[in-house]
């Protein structure tokens, strides 16, 4: 160790680096072995990856088995993968992955993931830390645990609110009969209670991804899928996103750029938004990606009062040049857009890492994955230190 170095110089740079890179450092000096075990490093370090990209990911079969009436049980089948030039320094050990094998991942945050888990006629909820292997329950209210399309729908995720305080947040379907307005409520971590929002949440009348949440300027915004089960005359027609501030409970829709609405009721469409750039980045927006036809269409949201949107990319798969031999394995089970740089999709056997600004394939991974739907959760290993009564990364007795 450099002695010219102080303590603080030292918990300041190692702040920097990820989880698995530092603890790599915890067997080379007795003082680095203490860093990773004190709450206010693991803020630090947690708050420095914000300023990061993701380094990692993992692809996780969204079906579930083991169906008999209300007896649920999760075996879904999980996979990682670290990006280009991370895979040293961030990963997820065994024993995560064997976890999340009996839990379905529904949102990623600065290395925090919450997930949820079912036992016959329970819906149990638990933000999960990989890195640390450790995970808090969360408590779950009743309406939650007797209604099990929250854990088909996806209306559940992770935001930080504007004073940087973490909070899970979950739209709730009207049970009696199908509304365009969701309820809401949000769980405060700092106070520990759920509290019922005052403001509805209004959809549209379209049914909305809530898989794929993309948080912007307070608000949570979600795109609505394409099928065409409306008349041309209906002002929902076409796709689009709607959005919901949590500050002012107010429910607002973008338009989607002319190209992507056109053809979007074609049986092969397929439609996704992803966050474009950090969320404390002054540039950050969203990313649409469109599957149609075996292409794939990229814009990004230039100017967001007038929903004013700029194409970037436009590609056949063919053109990629992937490595299946066999044409039928080329169908795409699903994809996502990892740190605004790489179109990440999996075929029927391989995964894949597209760059957008060189156009090349950077990795591609076989996969074990055998059903054909599939999630992608994009992730950066942390040591947050949530301490909400943390247990060892285990699964409950109860399940």
């Amino acid at each position: 160790m450099n002695s010219s170095l102080s303590r603080d110089n030292l918990f300041e740079i190692i702040s920097w680096l990820p989880a698995k890179a530092i603890y790599k450092f915890m067997s080379t000096c007795k003082l680095f072995s203490k860093f990773p075990k004190e709450n206010y490093f693991g803020r630090r370090q947690a708050q420095h990856a914000l300023l990061r990209d993701d380094t990692c990911f993992f692809v996780q079969s969204d079906i579930l088995t083991n169906t008999i009436g209300w007896h649920l049980k999760f075996h879904l089948e999980v996979e990682f993968y670290s990006l280009p030039d991370q895979e040293s320094s961030s990963g997820v050990s065994h024993n995560g992955l064997y976890f999340f094998n009996n839990a379905k991942i529904l949102s990623s945050y600065n290395g925090l993931i919450l997930c949820c888990m079912v036992k016959n006629k329970e819906v149990n909820f638990f933000i999960s830390n990989p890195a640390t292997q450790s995970c808090w329950p969360i408590p779950t209210p009743p309406e939650h645990i007797q209604n099990s399309s929250v854990v088909f729908n996806h209306k559940i995720g992770l935001v930080c609110d504007s004073e940087g305080n973490l909070m899970m947040y979950h739209f709730i379907d009207n049970l009696d009969h199908w509304s365009s307005y969701l309820d809401c409520k949000v769980y405060s971590f700092k106070e520990g209670v759920w509290k019922e929002k005052a403001e509805n949440f209004f959809i549209g009348s379209r049914s909305l991804r809530f898989d794929i949440p993309v948080h912007l300027k307070g608000a949570v915004h979600f795109i609505s899928g394409c099928f065409p089960y409306l008349t041309r005359n209906d002002p929902y027609f076409r796709p689009y996103i709607m959005s919901y501030n949590f500050e002012d409970g107010k429910s607002r829709m973008l338009r989607l750029p002319k190209e992507a609405r056109r053809g979007s009721h074609d049986i092969s469409c397929n439609m996704r938004i992803f966050p474009w750039r950090k969320v404390n980045d002054p540039n950050q927006s969203i990313c649409l990606v469109r599957l149609r036809k075996r292409v794939f269409t990229v814009w990004v949201l230039r100017e967001y009062e007038s929903s004013l949107w700029k194409k970037i990319l436009k590609i056949r798969i063919k053109a990629m040049r992937l490595l299946e031999s066999d044409p039928s394995d080329l169908q795409v089970k699903d994809f996502s857009l990892l740190n605004g740089e790489f179109l990440a999709f999996a075929t029927q056997k391989k995964v894949y890492l597209y760059g957008l600004s060189d156009k090349r394939i950077h990795k591609s991974w076989d996969h074990q994955i055998e059903w054909d739907f599939v999630r992608f959760i994009s992730y950066s290993d942390t040591l947050h230190p949530y301490d909400l009564g943390a247990t060892d990364l285990s699964l409950p007795s109860s399940m």
